[in-house]
Formats: C-alpha cells, structure tokens, sequence
C-alpha cells in the first residue's frame, strides 16, 4: 500500500485539503468528504491499525452529556415554529414601536432577541420572521432593503443570543464551560442588537420616508391584543432557561429540557398542542440534528487523523510564522481563515474541523478560550449573512415574496455586516467586553 508519510506533513496538509476540496465540487456532502478523507489518510499514514484510535475520538464526541442539549433547544425552535407563541409575541411587541419612526423594524428585532433566547437556532428564526415581520414591514411602505436586512440580521441572532447552539458546539470542541460561555457572550450580543436598532432609528431619521408611521386605524387594531397571553409565556420559558443556567440551578443540558417542557405547557394552555405538531416538531428536530451529529463524526475524525500525522503542531507553527509571532497577527490570521471557511462551509463544519488546532493556539499565548468562542461565535455571525452561501440569506428566501432576489437579500445585509464586523473589532480589541463577568 501506499504509505503517504513519506511525503512529510507540508505536503500532505495540502494533499488533504486538496482533496477535500475536489470532493465538495462534485457536491459530495461534508460529513462523508470528512469521513472519507479521514479514512484514507488514517490507513494510508499509518496503516489499519489506527482505525480503533479514530473510533475512540467519535464515540467520545457522541456520548458527550452536554451534547444533550443541542436536540433539545433544536426541538425548542421547532415547537416555537409550528405553535402559535411567536405569532402572538410579534403582535404584542408592537405597542413598543407602533408610534416610534423605524418602530415596526425595531420591534422585530425585539422579537428576535426573545425568540433567540428561546431557542438558539437561527434557521426557525429566520423563517419564523420573514413569515410575520417581512410582509408587515412591507404592507406598512418601509424600504424594501431596511425591511429584508432588519428581518434577515434579526433572525440570525440565535448564533450570539444564549443559549446559541453555536456556543454548545464551541464548547463541546474547545472543552470549556458552556455556562461559561452563556455568560461572556452575553454582552456582545447586546451590543451587537443595540447596535442594529440605533443603525435603524439613525437611517429613519434620516430618510424618514424609509419607515412610515402607522395611521389611527391601523393603531386602533392593537386594542384587541391580549398582551399577557402573548407575553407572558414566552418571558416565562426565557427565565426558566436563562435564569436556571445563570442561577446555577441547573446545568446547560438540564435548562434545554426545561425549556422544552415550558414549551409544551404553553402550547398545551393555548389549546395548540396535538399530535400533528409533537410529530412535525420531532421530524424537524432529527433532521437537524442528524446533519449536525454527521458532520461531527466526520470531522472529529479528520481532525483526529491530522492530529496524529503532526498536523496541529504543522499549523501553529505556519500561524506564528505567518504573524510574525505577534498575537495579534495571530489572532487576525485565524480571523480570516474562519471568514473565508464560513462563506464555502456549513458552522458545525467550521467549529470541529479548526476549533481543535485554533483553541491550543490561544491558550498557548496566554490567552483566554472563553473569550476566543465569542469571537468565534462573532465570526460565525459575519458568515450566516455573507455571500455566497449565507444560510440566513436562503433561510429567508424560501419564505420571501417571490419578487424579492437573492441578490437583494445579500445587498440589503450590507450594512449589517458591517456592523457585525464592528462588534467582532471591538470584542477583539476589547476582550473585557466578553470577560466582564470575570
């Protein structure tokens, strides 16, 4: 057999990336070109005796008990999905921004940061508000980009919002605390929210053609609006997850299940609880979580080989040279790297393929893990909206008025990314923005 060893690890890093990037041009999903790459290498490097060291990595990425938490806050969305909860939040939240110029945008965003608090997976979000906020925003005359960015930025801030499922998976990968996590990206997900709804109230303000204000009749239908019933049991599961993980009454995997349960009780009051939904919400929550468990076998194992060959070491030693041993440098290098992975890869990818060489890296300068996942987490954000693969993007077009392009989507998230890469600077920049609580 072929012993591809004697090519030395420089070459044989190139080789690996090579072909796995000739394996995802013939549209092969990423899960199997990782497996399948990890597989040749592993015999191919060492010979089939490694295989029993690649099989001890997965079944130890796999029975992780925090990994737990990942199906329920997935099965979390779903509900919120096929319930009527997030209808009836978006409805309430308008008495926040009927009567304020660039409001009904405003309030979307609200929305989403209750949403995202709820559930941590942006993809239902996303959805969720093209199907309610989109249309609203456009009936009421806003600028057809302000309305699509608002809608589509909003949506994606279940990857920053505890409890982010992105967080999990970082944590799961880097081996620190999740709660943790929760805890330092807190506030740079405010700022980056707030920094979204002063970008809409400055624009409105300025052309305040972009958001009219809403006439007497269309004010007077707010008087019908049960506002406890839309509120109250969303708030209520928001403290029971939050406030159980920051309370320290529960752990991460224990909150997602109380979560759930909240869910399901408030479905169950509103009279929306049926099997149909329990039997969608279950499908929606396989599907999702199968793409993310094979993706992280399938990782888990290149990573495990290429660690194995030298490679980790191979790529630390390229960073530094790179940045001329300057942390900073470092940390811009490693920047980039993920940028231009987030826009060709799904996060899960991204997460287990370079947290495992990045995070031994960071510790190794001395600096701290938790505050390089929200950074991560930052990044990722930067991702779900960038062209050409953006995943919110898309997320809001199946949803969209058909007259709305993809391309449109993209141009009107723009200025969001710049603010996104705003908040990703400062947080670098300033990591006590994600280690206040320290």
């Amino acid at each position: 057999m072929f012993d591809l060893s004697a090519m030395g690890i420089g070459y044989g890093s190139l080789l690996m990336l090579g072909s796995m990037i000739l394996l995802l041009l013939t549209g092969m999903q990423l899960a199997f070109v990782t497996a399948l790459v990890a597989l040749v290498f592993a015999i191919g490097w060492f010979g089939v005796g490694a295989l029993p060291l690649i099989t001890s990595r997965l079944y130890a990425f796999v029975g992780g008990y925090v990994f737990l938490a990942v199906p329920m806050f997935v099965l979390m969305a779903a509900l919120l999905d096929r319930s009527g909860i997030a209808r009836d939040l978006f409805d309430a939240m308008k008495v926040f921004g009927r009567k304020l110029r660039g409001g009904v945008a405003v309030q979307t965003l609200m929305v989403a940061i209750v949403l995202a608090s709820m559930s941590g997976v942006i993809g239902g979000e996303t959805v969720l508000l093209g199907i309610l906020a989109l249309p609203q925003m456009l009936r009421l005359g806003y600028n057809r980009k302000l309305a699509i960015g608002t809608t589509c930025a909003g949506g994606a801030l279940g990857t920053m919002l505890p409890p982010s499922i992105v967080l999990i998976i970082y944590g799961l990968t880097a081996s620190v605390s999740i709660g943790d996590l929760f805890k330092a990206a807190f506030l740079p997900a405010f700022i980056l929210a707030l920094a979204y709804m002063a970008y809409v109230l400055i624009l409105c303000r300025i052309h305040p053609e972009y958001a009219p204000l809403p006439t007497a009749e269309e004010l007077a239908e707010d008087k019908d609006i049960n506002y406890f019933k839309a509120l109250f049991f969303p708030l209520l599961t928001v403290i029971m997850v939050l406030g159980s993980i920051y309370g320290g009454v529960a752990s991460v995997t224990e909150a997602s299940a109380l979560g759930v349960v909240g869910i399901l009780i408030s479905a169950a009051i509103r009279g929306e609880l049926d099997l149909a939904m329990l039997k969608d919400s279950a499908k929606a929550t396989m599907n999702t979580c199968g793409m993310i468990i094979w993706i992280g076998i399938g990782a888990t194992a290149l990573v495990g080989v290429y660690n194995l060959m030298g490679g980790i070491d191979f790529v630390e030693e390229l960073i530094l040279s790179l940045s001329g041993g300057s942390v900073m440098g470092t940390i811009l290098i490693m920047m980039v790297i993920l940028l231009i992975l987030g826009m060709f890869l799904d996060w899960v990818g991204v997460a287990l393929l370079t947290m495992p060489i990045f995070v031994p890296i960071i510790t190794g300068l001395g600096l701290d893990p938790i505050w390089f996942g929200v950074v991560f987490c930052l990044n990722m954000q930067v991702s779900f909206l960038s062209p050409p693969f953006g995943p919110a993007a898309f997320y809001l077009k199946s949803v969209a008025p058909k007259d709305i392009s993809l391309g449109e989507i993209f141009s009107s998230l723009m200025p969001f990314i710049c603010l996104q890469v705003m908040v990703l600077s400062l947080v670098i920049f300033f990591p006590q923005l994600a280690l206040w609580w320290k």
